[in-house]
């Protein structure tokens, strides 16, 4: 609701940053650190058994993303360095949160998510130190993207499969999503090669081949985990639909590589972060709401209109990348309709989330 006036020239806010890198930074940085938070504190406990971040610990924790959030956008009145200071305090200060839960209780095969965190650190240092230097910060929003689609892959691919598993052996008997094994490790490996490669090259023929096969490699994960056996579950769906931008990246931005004229770049970008990351954040944030408060893991009437919000605005948004004569209007159509799921998703679940959870003493 604040980008898209900027972005039009009807709204200015005192941000050291450029309009461009102030979005791209907000939600990569800023949005998404935040929902991060949310599920690894959220799991952590689950993982370990330990008991959750809670009171004014978690309190001063959210009061430090605010913070941060603050800081950017008045970073021109309080200077660039402090800034960088305070928004990259939180990130730290989750990790080490995280990282002393999962030590100890040794819980070690959780520490990958964790170093995902890390990764995220200094794509924030080294976008701050770009944005300062050159005025534009690319590398750093390769880093963001990239740590973020890795977190995407991995944590995607524990949970969707296991959640449609559970759903289909109880409720739809027939094929099931196939069980982790060599593919998916091969899928993970392909991948993380492939944007480790496009961060330090994004140009290359030899980047655009592996991602191009990261693409199909993904695609072909999505496909063994029986997405189509769920659309009598929204909640299932919206994760399976959510996934689908990952493969859609991969081939859209290698395609962008290998034929910049047709395939345009931004394409790309948004089917990775209007797509899957807004798409699968929301996808889980609805999903976890329910199961946490205590209420049936299903999709009201308005859980669909907030899920079907935020796929056409990740749709709207690639489409405007294709299509300059509608970008106007494929624009608004992308930033209404995200807004209106983000705005729907607080309006429903906000109050459950104030309540007691069902069942509770």
């Amino acid at each position: 609701m604040i980008w898209l006036p900027l972005f039009f020239g009807d709204l200015q806010i005192p941000t050291s940053f450029s309009p461009v890198d102030w979005h791209v930074h907000e939600m990569l940085y800023g949005y998404l650190p935040a929902i991060i938070a949310g599920f690894l504190l959220t799991a952590i406990p689950n993982w370990t058994g330990r008991p959750p971040l809670r009171g004014w610990p978690l309190a001063f924790l959210v009061a430090i993303w605010l913070a941060g959030r603050l800081a950017i956008g008045f970073s021109a009145v309080i200077g660039s360095a402090p800034a960088a200071v305070i928004d990259t305090v939180f990130l730290v200060l989750m990790a080490a949160a995280a990282t002393r839960e999962v030590v100890l209780a040794r819980n070690w095969r959780n520490l990958a998510p964790i170093g995902m965190v890390i990764v995220f650190i200094a794509g924030n240092i080294i976008f701050h130190i770009e944005a300062g230097r050159s005025g534009s910060a690319d590398l750093g929003r390769r880093v963001g993207i990239a740590a973020a689609i890795a977190l995407i892959t991995l944590i995607g691919g524990r949970v969707i499969p296991s959640f449609t598993r559970n759903w289909l052996a109880r409720e739809n008997p027939g094929p099931l999503p196939a069980q982790p094994g060599a593919f998916d490790f091969g899928s993970l490996l392909v991948s993380t090669l492939a944007l480790v490669v496009w961060i330090a090259l994004p140009e290359l023929a030899t980047t655009a081949a592996l991602i191009l096969i990261a693409g199909i490699a993904h695609a072909l994960r999505l496909a063994r985990w029986a997405g189509y056996r769920t659309l009598r579950n929204p909640l299932l769906l919206i994760l399976h639909l959510g996934y689908a931008f990952v493969p859609l990246g991969f081939l859209l931005l290698g395609g962008s590589i290998l034929f910049p004229l047709e395939i345009p770049a931004s394409a790309a970008t948004h089917a990775w972060t209007a797509g899957a990351i807004g798409t699968m954040t929301l996808a889980m944030m609805t999903r976890v709401s329910l199961g946490h408060t205590g209420r049936k893991l299903s999709a009201d009437p308005l859980t669909i209109v907030i899920c079907a919000a935020v796929v056409i605005a990740a749709s709207a948004r690639i489409a405007a990348a294709f299509e300059p004569g509608w970008s106007l209007l494929l624009l608004q159509l992308a930033g209404g309709s995200w807004a209106l799921a983000f705005i729907l998703f607080a309006v429903g679940y906000g109050p459950l989330l104030a309540r007691q959870r069902i069942g509770s003493p």
